[in-house]
């Protein structure tokens, strides 16, 4: 179904109306998923698109089966043993015809003729394949294996097409070393011994090349750097290599206690390093001629901006000297076009202010800029996809330019030509089969509500294919005449549909719920924009409650707040936090009423509002929460002095900030799995946001909940998985002892020897959740 969103929560409400809810246990909502039923979850076409095959868990296990969709009558078969072996796989690449395809299944690579059906396969035991593609003659297959990459022709042995190796040259005599001269000088036998292993590798080397069979040579880049990745043209003829550092200062490991084990001894596990102490390493690239053998790097030198010092004004105040010269940078990704003629290189900075997409000059060895990419907060870990048109000469990126993910055309020695616009995001494109088009995912109309859009190359507008209302993830048939959608609902896990390219109803093909789940009567989330009274405009939330509000009561509100930061939990899919959902039945059927907001950092709204917490983590976020608590107060009779919080990760550390900055707000507040100190939390993540404490120890200070552990007044529940190797369960610890030395009372911690960062035992989750909804019942009621 499809409505406008101002259409949405009038006609929720009526559902609403139409259907009170079905009761939901405590025990129920946190027992294990399997009771829902499994959500599908790969999903690829057969060869001939008249079937679709697919993955679903097994009860009570965590092996998958894989499972035959006929689209004839949607009847679906769990395939046997007997049936895998003329299986084809996810993932498939194509030949420029469209008549054959090529996929790896269980390492090993087959190719499929798509005009007659017939299977083939081209390795066997080759211990796995990566980066499968069609040779530029389509007339073989190229893949890699570790860092080596292989060619395979049906009917014969798979022969090696690259071999890079991080080793010394055996042709290269090495540093003149006085001991060794003297010593041959002085012995006849060992200099006759040295002449005779020369000897025997050139003529070994002068017969490889004689030889029209001959495997290429291995590429020496010398021994003091370790392969990161690499990249072979379809041609066969350039390989890039991207390179490290062997030796790096890794920065101190933590070390995390393991107190339950099967050996019923302590066990200690290293985990993660803290920011700042192992900032990402530089990289180089390399360009290899296999034909010839030369091997040039390739400098970044003349990347715009590179000697540019985007944190030169925080380091003086730090008083640090502004870093001098090139920046290191990072290679993101390495895309070749069909003919393996030209290729796109994209980097990043380290400290991820930059990105830039730049081409190979093959004539000059260097990297010519082509785009590029700046943010004074970060540049997105998302919305970086790029690649080439059938021209072979035209690029294609998404890019944050304009302040939403867009997708952009680039001629050669051209400006980006925009193929989207306005405020709503395009993620996870495809080139059509016939190379006419682009498929991808957008929120035009609301931004929770996510379906496939297409957009012509030549010329047309944007056409919204689906109306699902929540599409995860699509597949193109391999004519290119159907899509396979994976799509979900508020209270579905995701399913799979299936509809034609140009657009229509999408069929639905699976329901994997359970009788039991499927007979439950659920409160849908109401969809609802808050005002923000912070200059944010207005924040989108979930909002669970009775459908009649009782006139002249006032209930008490209970907030959720989502994890990760950079994560959507307002949509119409079906959410990560399905339990928490479930509890929010519960709370609701209590007397509660629910808010859940898409807070400022939050997916799915553009750059600006993902990069409102730069140096200020938990700040707007909490402005947003102040007037979620408004708007529940003033329209649907929240009470402000029965207020209570509660997330976990990144919600929790929300649910600290909560507390501890406005006390007269927030009354009671569950924090799972919490950050307390950003200064514990790792690099990549930690650095983009509030840089590292050596140059930014404000933003640190400014954003870490135990520097306002003093002003906590109200009840408190801090819960933490003791083996948790994401947030570190210290990090509980040292707060908890922050709040023993403050004298602070109303708080407790829950600890769970047995769980990491995403809990996966029911006795926990009930545990824990118990915990939450005493606090609230205690606290509020």
């Amino acid at each position: 179904m499809r409505h406008a969103p101002l259409a949405l929560t009038a006609l929720l409400l009526a559902g609403l109306a139409a259907a009170e809810s079905t009761p939901i246990s405590l025990d129920q909502a946190m027992a294990h998923p399997d009771w829902i039923g499994p959500p599908v979850e790969q999903a690829w076409w057969r060869w001939d698109g008249q079937a679709a095959h697919y993955t679903l868990k097994r009860s009570g296990e965590v092996i998958r089966d894989t499972y035959s969709l006929s689209l004839s009558d949607a009847a679906s078969a769990r395939l046997d043993d007997s049936q895998l072996a003329g299986l084809d796989a996810a993932a498939p690449v194509f030949d420029r015809a469209r008549s054959k395809m090529a996929f790896v299944r269980n390492g090993d690579v087959f190719l499929r003729d798509l005009r007659s059906g017939a299977l083939q396969q081209i390795s066997r035991g080759n211990a796995g394949a990566d980066n499968l593609m069609f040779a530029a003659d389509d007339a073989s297959l190229l893949w890699q294996n570790g860092s080596d990459w292989y060619r395979g022709v049906p009917g014969l042995a798979p022969t090696p097409a690259a071999l890079p190796r991080a080793e010394k040259d055996p042709a290269d005599p090495g540093k003149p070393d006085a001991l060794a001269a003297h010593t041959l000088r002085l012995s006849s036998t060992l200099q006759r011994e040295k002449a005779q292993r020369e000897a025997q590798r050139v003529e070994a080397e002068r017969l490889r090349r004689a030889d029209p069979t001959r495997a290429p040579a291995p590429s020496y880049l010398g021994d003091d750097l370790r392969i990161a990745a690499s990249a072979l043209s379809p041609s066969g003829r350039w390989l890039l290599v991207v390179t490290e550092p062997k030796t790096v200062d890794a920065g101190r490991v933590g070390k995390m206690p393991k107190y339950v084990t099967e050996s019923g001894y302590e066990e200690v596990e290293d985990v993660r390093v803290r920011v700042g102490r192992n900032p990402p390493v530089g990289q180089g690239l390399r360009l290899i001629d296999l034909d010839s053998g030369k091997v040039v790097t390739l400098g970044t030198d003349a990347l715009p901006g590179i000697d540019r010092d985007p944190l030169a004004e925080l380091r003086k105040a730090a008083g640090k000297d502004a870093l001098s010269g090139a920046r290191a940078t990072r290679v993101m990704a390495m895309q070749w076009n069909a003919a393996g003629d030209r290729v796109a290189v994209q980097l990043r900075a380290v400290d991820n202010k930059d990105r830039w997409l730049t081409v190979v000059d093959f004539d000059k060895g260097a990297l010519t800029s082509v785009h590029r990419l700046q943010d004074p907060a970060w540049i997105n870990w998302n919305f970086n996809d790029f690649g080439w048109l059938r021209d072979d000469r035209t690029l294609w990126l998404l890019s944050e330019e304009s302040g939403y993910s867009h997708l952009y055309t680039l001629s050669p020695g051209g400006k980006p030509k925009a193929l989207t616009a306005g405020r709503w995001e395009a993620s996870s494109p495809r080139l059509s089969a016939d190379g006419q088009r682009f498929y991808f995912l957008c929120n035009r109309q609301w931004p929770g509500d996510y379906e496939v859009c297409a957009k012509d190359i030549g010329a047309g507008d944007v056409r919204e294919l689906s109306s699902l209302d929540r599409v995860e993830d699509f597949v193109e048939s391999p004519d290119g005449r159907q899509l396979l959608l994976r799509w979900s609902s508020s209270y579905t896990p995701p399913q799979l549909a299936v509809m034609s390219a140009s657009g229509g109803d999408a069929r639905r093909l699976t329901d994997t719920r359970s009788d039991d789940y499927k007979a439950r009567q659920w409160i849908a989330p109401q969809y609802v924009r808050v005002p923000s009274k912070h200059g944010a405009g207005e924040i989108w939330g979930k909002l669970y409650r009775p459908a009649q509000l009782e006139a002249g009561k006032r209930y008490p509100i209970a907030l959720f707040v989502h994890g990760a930061g950079y994560l959507q939990n307002v949509h119409a899919g079906f959410p990560v936090y399905f339990r928490e959902q479930m509890f929010h039945n519960l709370l609701v059927q209590q007397g509660y009423i629910v808010l859940d907001l898409d807070y400022r950092a939050s997916e799915g709204y553009g750059r600006d509002w993902r990069t409102a917490i730069y140096r200020q983590m938990g700040h707007p976020e909490l402005e947003d929460y102040l007037d979620g608590v408004d708007w529940l107060v003033d329209t649907q009779q929240g009470d402000r002095d029965r207020v209570g919080i509660y997330g976990g990760s990144y919600g929790g550390f929300m649910a600290f900030m909560a507390l501890f900055r406005a006390p007269e707000v927030f009354h009671a507040g569950a924090a799972l799995r919490p950050v307390t100190d950003w200064t514990s939390y790792n690099h990549e993540y930690t650095s983009n946001i509030l840089n590292t404490p050596d140059i930014d120890p404000e933003a640190f200070k400014r954003s870490s909940p135990i520097e306002y552990a003093d002003n906590l007044r109200g009840h408190l529940l801090i819960s933490h998985g003791m083996i948790d190797d994401n947030v570190l369960y210290q990090d509980s610890v040292r707060l908890a002892q922050r709040l023993i030395e403050l004298k602070k009372d109303h708080w407790e911690l829950a600890s769970y020897p047995l769980e990491r960062h995403a809990y996966q035992h029911p006795e926990s989750w009930y545990d824990q959740y118990r915990r939450i909804y005493q606090l609230f019942e205690r606290s509020l009621k």
